[in-house]
């Protein structure tokens, strides 16, 4: 089993899920972050720490998130790990909650 992020984290990245992070299995791209399935423990530890409340647990997914599990394991492999917090962007408490907010990924 693994966690998730999902859309809402688009366009906001805030990182304190990052920061409490025991395996440092996040990787960041520029206006999304993802979890790489085979290195989460499953600790659960990042999903309350989430502002935009954009990270589920695998089993948990919302129906039309699920395609998300895909689109985490695919970008882990190609961005660059990140271990430490970082401010989130700019706007991200104006994207916090919007809806429709794929089409604004950025790879």
């Amino acid at each position: 089993m693994t966690f998730v992020v999902t859309e809402n984290c688009i366009r906001c990245k805030y990182t304190d899920c990052v920061e409490v992070c025991p395996v440092d299995c996040f990787y960041e791209g520029p206006n999304f972050l993802v979890i790489h399935p085979d290195e989460c423990i499953d600790c659960a530890l990042c999903e309350p720490e989430c502002p935009a409340e954009a990270i589920y647990s695998e089993d948990e997914l919302p129906d039309d998130q699920k395609d998300f599990t895909e689109l985490n394991a695919e970008l882990s492999e190609v961005w660059p790990n990140i271990s430490e917090k970082k401010d989130p962007l700019p706007e991200a408490e104006q994207w916090d909650g919007s809806a429709d907010k794929r089409q604004y990924l950025e790879r």
